[in-house]
């Protein structure tokens, strides 16, 4: 309690693997179709940090239970594997193989490095022959379309959204380079259709896959705090120029400590602290606070990308990570930080400021914090319009459902 969690950088394999289930070095086993000539072969390449990872994998059990496909789970990390393989379900994991792929002298430089992806190039360039024997390749993220410039040309590339807030890197022109592209709501169809990413023809909305992950990960009992209080999340994004924690981190920490009020998480996202420089640099802020009891740190743990702090937090403070929109899942009073003096009204990249207060710097944290918590009816409207926009919830239907779906329509598959 009130202690740091360990970063997914530092953990062990045997992390993510659910009861009962070992931890596997690369290949695991799992059944294979007698003729794999017959079969449709898709690959699910997950070629990033463990987050994205939960935007994809639901929808690839989808697919390999309802159509008559091969489907692969490809990763260059173990670390995303085992927790490719704790969220499937125990009797949908026959029907998916788990791989992982790449350069093992590039995977072992990387680790002495302190990272926790090798670097994602030198990755498609091991793999750029084997990839061609796939029909279909899912991504959900846009680095990866590279293996076309390697010369895999055979398989259609399948885009998945990993996350759905208002940055314009959401919003990637690369997104154009793809066959077919998965979004989660009416916000990103309407912004990728005028910007030219995406055709109405070989796109579909399908709400949002991350959900049925998260809510079947997600431990609802845990809670680092042994006394109630309102809890704050601090949502930091990694980004240098947007986020908040460079300048101001310590100080919007240090003052609502002081104000000794509130149970307090910090959790920035997961890419702040994905390198050992960048973790160091997130200890040396928040750090000195890990071992108050009010207090507690997370540098990137699965509880990080789950939407365990997302769902159990009743403020949320953060600037531009699209995590705010998960958060709105259930309305709830929000903060934002402006550090870099930006002009955001009208702006969409920063669309979401618009569901509660900016404030400049860190002085006014803490009236600020009240001042969101008084006036949340004046936002609260506007949050859940915003939400509804973003994902399309589709009479509650499993957004993988949808999206496994909506592939193979697109790849044309039969059903099983």
């Amino acid at each position: 309690m009130g202690t740091g969690s360990i970063g997914l950088g530092k953990v062990g394999a045997e992390a993510f693997a659910p009861p009962g289930v070992e931890a596997l070095p690369g290949r695991d086993g799992s059944a294979r179709p007698a003729d794999r000539s017959q079969t449709p072969r898709i690959a699910f390449f997950f070629n990033a940090q463990p987050h994205q990872l939960l935007h994809g994998i639901t929808t690839a059990e989808e697919l390999a239970l309802g159509w008559r496909a091969e489907v692969d789970i490809l990763s260059s990390t173990q670390v995303n594997l085992d927790l490719a393989r704790a969220t499937v379900l125990p009797d949908s994991r026959r029907r998916l193989h788990f791989e992982q792929v790449g350069s093992p002298l590039v995977r072992a430089l990387s680790a002495r490095m302190g990272r926790i992806v090798p670097p994602k190039l030198l990755t498609l360039l091991a793999i750029r022959r084997r990839m061609n024997g796939y029909d279909a390749i899912a991504l959900p993220e846009r680095t990866s379309i590279m293996l076309r410039s390697l010369g895999v040309t055979r398989p259609r590339f399948i885009h998945i959204d990993h996350g759905a807030g208002d940055r314009a890197a959401g919003f990637d022109p690369r997104i154009a380079r793809f066959d077919y592209a998965l979004m989660a709501g009416e916000k990103q169809r309407r912004r990728m259709l005028v910007e030219g990413l995406v055709r109405e023809e070989a796109s579909a909305v399908v709400g949002y896959p991350k959900f049925d992950a998260a809510d079947r990960l997600r431990d609802r009992s845990w809670s680092p705090f042994a006394i109630e209080r309102p809890i704050i999340l601090y949502n930091p994004h990694f980004s240098p120029t947007l986020g908040s924690w460079r300048d101001h981190g310590f100080e919007l920490v240090r003052r609502i400590v002081e104000a000794d009020r509130y149970n307090l998480i910090i959790a920035p996202h997961i890419r702040l602290c994905d390198t050992r420089g960048g973790r160091a640099a997130a200890e040396a802020a928040f750090g000195p606070f890990a071992a108050l009891p009010h207090v507690h740190v997370d540098y990137g743990s699965g509880r990080s990308i789950d939407m365990t702090y997302t769902s159990m937090a009743d403020i949320y403070l953060g600037d531009v990570s699209s995590q705010v929109y998960e958060f709105l899942r259930r309305p709830r009073p929000c903060l934002f930080v402006n550090s870099n003096g930006r002009t955001w009204q009208g702006d969409p990249n920063h669309d979401h400021w618009r569901f509660g207060p900016v404030i400049d710097g860190a002085a006014r944290v803490v009236p600020a914090i009240e001042q969101a918590i008084a006036t949340h009816r004046d936002f609260a409207a506007a949050q859940a319009a915003a939400f509804r926009d973003t994902f399309d919830l589709h009479d509650g239907e499993r957004h993988s459902r949808r999206a496994a779906a909506a592939i193979a329509g697109f790849l044309g598959l039969e059903t099983s």
